[in-house]
């Protein structure tokens, strides 16, 4: 399987910048395994996009992935109450 190019919006930057250390680098490792394979066990398409969602602890990674150009968009990491509004 080829590896897919990572892109992190700006604002997810900031977002992952405000996470607690312990969470953020289990969060990072999981965003470096989407390089690898985009659609792990255990992620789910939203329903109102074209975007899909991985757990990880209490917080969400959002993403949408473009296999055309083999690229994964980090949209938006957040705590799992707030993720989705």
């Amino acid at each position: 399987m080829a590896s897919y190019r990572l892109l992190i919006k700006p604002s997810a930057v900031k977002e992952i910048e405000a996470i607690p250390r312990k969470d953020r680098e289990r969060i990072a490792k999981r965003i470096q395994d989407l390089s690898q394979n985009p659609r792990p066990p255990g992620s789910e398409k939203l329903s109102g996009d074209e975007k899909y969602r991985v757990r990880q602890g209490w917080y969400r990674i959002v993403y949408s992935i473009d296999d055309q150009a083999l690229e994964v968009l980090i949209v938006k990491v957040g705590h799992r109450r707030e993720v989705y509004r």
